[in-house]
């Protein structure tokens, strides 16, 4: 039976088989009105960063491509269990529905597009589960290809989440912002989008943080003093905060859906003047920063209880897990890993 044939019986989800360049096959949900990529904030998720994936990855690995699609296709009419960008996806629905309310002509959306490497065939199951736990999803992107990432600009993809460090430094190689889902079980709240930015090298470029390697704290907070008046450089999710601080600028921050944090291990005395003229020469408004000074940001994360958080460094993105905290680790060497594996 043939994927179009299925798609008629799943209900509000009937598959539009559509090919688009091989080897990328597209199917289109029908139940969800198509959002203007041109003017939508596009999020393209993998299914292992929206839907708990461990058990079907340890079969594709231990037993092959075989049994995993032969696993797939027997449970898939049995739902996923969430993952950890499950409730941020949740929350950018909740973002939609408040824009909508207040202007149902409302172009710049959300726009959520799952990018997975499974065949259609085997991601029924992963459109069933969609289905059935209500998430707006526009379209589902089966790769065969081994770099997936190529078709990111093809959407129009501001954000990529996923699962695989590899795929997330190919999207970061191709000047997408992206970032490395931690995997986890995660109890995020369903309302108001909160997203929680580190500073250096995630919303910054790294240029204090080498200074810092090299110099030490004594030579980054000098450098740090001498370029005060300089808006540091755009780190690797920038763009996609710009396109958030668009969307939050809409509404008040009373009865804002969204609210975003900037949460970096900087000092706000010695080295704060500068991250807080940069936002504002770039026009990114932020919420609440904190400026922690070196101290474990788990503690303030738990009060936060953000849909994600974004972070460079492995420290900080255990203790976030450590407090329950959906997390993503934006890789800052994958440069040298390119470079190194170009020389094996």
């Amino acid at each position: 039976m043939s994927l179009l044939g299925r798609g008629a019986q799943i209900g509000n989800i009937r598959g539009q088989k559509q090919k688009m360049e091989n080897p990328e096959t597209t199917v289109i949900n029908t139940s969800v009105k198509q959002k203007d990529p041109e003017k939508a904030l596009v999020i393209a998720v993998t299914t292992r960063a929206i839907f708990n994936l461990e058990k079907e990855h340890e079969i594709f690995l231990l037993k092959g491509k075989e049994e995993y699609v032969k696993h797939q296709k027997t449970n898939e009419n049995n739902p996923l269990e969430p993952g950890t960008a499950f409730a941020f996806i949740q929350a950018v629905q909740f973002v939609n529905k408040k824009l909508l309310e207040r202007d149902p002509e409302e172009k710049r959306l959300f726009d959520v597009i799952v990018l997975s490497n499974n065949s259609p065939e085997s991601g029924l199951r992963i459109i069933n589960s969609a289905k059935q736990y209500g998430l707006e999803i526009s379209k589902f992107c089966f790769v065969s290809d081994e770099d997936s990432t190529q078709y990111l600009k093809t959407h129009n993809v501001k954000l990529f989440l996923s699962a695989d460090r590899t795929d997330v430094c190919n999207a970061l190689q191709r000047g997408v912002s992206a970032a490395l889902i931690a995997q986890q079980e995660i109890q995020a709240p369903r309302s108001q989008l909160r997203v929680v930015f580190d500073g250096d090298a995630v919303l910054f470029s790294d240029e204090t943080d080498r200074v810092f390697r090299e110099k030490g704290l004594e030579g980054a907070i000098a450098y740090e003093k001498s370029m005060e008046s300089v808006p540091m450089g755009e780190g690797p999710l920038k763009a996609f905060a710009l396109h958030l601080g668009k969307m939050r600028k809409k509404f008040d921050q009373e009865d804002s859906p969204i609210r975003t944090y900037l949460v970096t291990a900087r000092s706000g005395r010695e080295m704060g003047i500068r991250a807080i003229k940069t936002l504002r020469e770039w026009g990114l408004a932020i919420d609440e920063a904190f400026f922690m000074d070196g101290a474990p940001k788990g503690p303030i994360l738990s009060k936060i209880r953000p849909h994600i958080f974004f972070d460079d460094g492995l420290h900080n993105i255990q203790g976030a897990l450590d407090v329950g905290i959906p997390s993503a680790l934006v890789p800052c060497d994958c440069s040298a890993e390119a470079e190194a594996h170009r020389t094996m």
